[in-house]
């Protein structure tokens, strides 16, 4: 199963309710507007400001505020900061393994390792707080249309 840690998902919260307003939050408030823990929220606040996408603001009103323009910032560099470089096998990212020389699949899961990078590269934060239209049809930017309306949920009964 391919999933976000918590950590990824949290960020993304973090960012996108930091990128509502842009203004300046202190973790406390962050946390009690998203009902996270405040040690939480300030360990996420601590790794998305390691990677220069959260500035710390000093002062009796200080906390933190986005470092750029939510469109400059992408859903990829959210998910590095949180987790490390996205990669879906040992080998699809920059590690080596040591079934290599045998491994007839390797190169293709570093091609849909780098469409799934791409993908992200390409949804900024401004996009994902953006209310979402209820439609069937997705488009990621220079892709072709997924048509999700066969997917169904497992939590839905057949």
């Amino acid at each position: 199963m391919l999933r976000l840690s918590k950590f990824a998902d949290y960020g993304t919260q973090v960012m996108a309710y930091m990128a509502k307003d842009g203004a300046v939050h202190s973790a406390s408030e962050v946390a009690a507007g998203l009902g996270m823990a405040s040690a939480t929220v300030s360990k996420i606040l601590k790794m998305l400001a390691r990677e220069n996408l959260v500035a710390s603001v000093m002062g009796a009103k200080g906390g933190y505020m986005l470092a750029r323009n939510p469109r400059d910032i992408s859903m990829a560099e959210i998910i590095n900061a949180m987790d490390g470089p996205i990669s879906i096998t040992e080998c699809s990212g920059t590690s080596a393994c040591t079934r290599e020389a045998h491994c007839s699949t390797r190169d293709n899961w570093q091609g849909i390792n780098r469409i799934i990078q791409d993908a992200l590269e390409n949804v900024n934060l401004a996009e994902m707080i953006k209310p979402k239209h209820h439609d069937t049809k997705h488009r990621i930017p220079g892709h072709h249309v997924i048509d999700t309306s066969a997917i169904r949920s497992r939590s839905k009964s057949v």
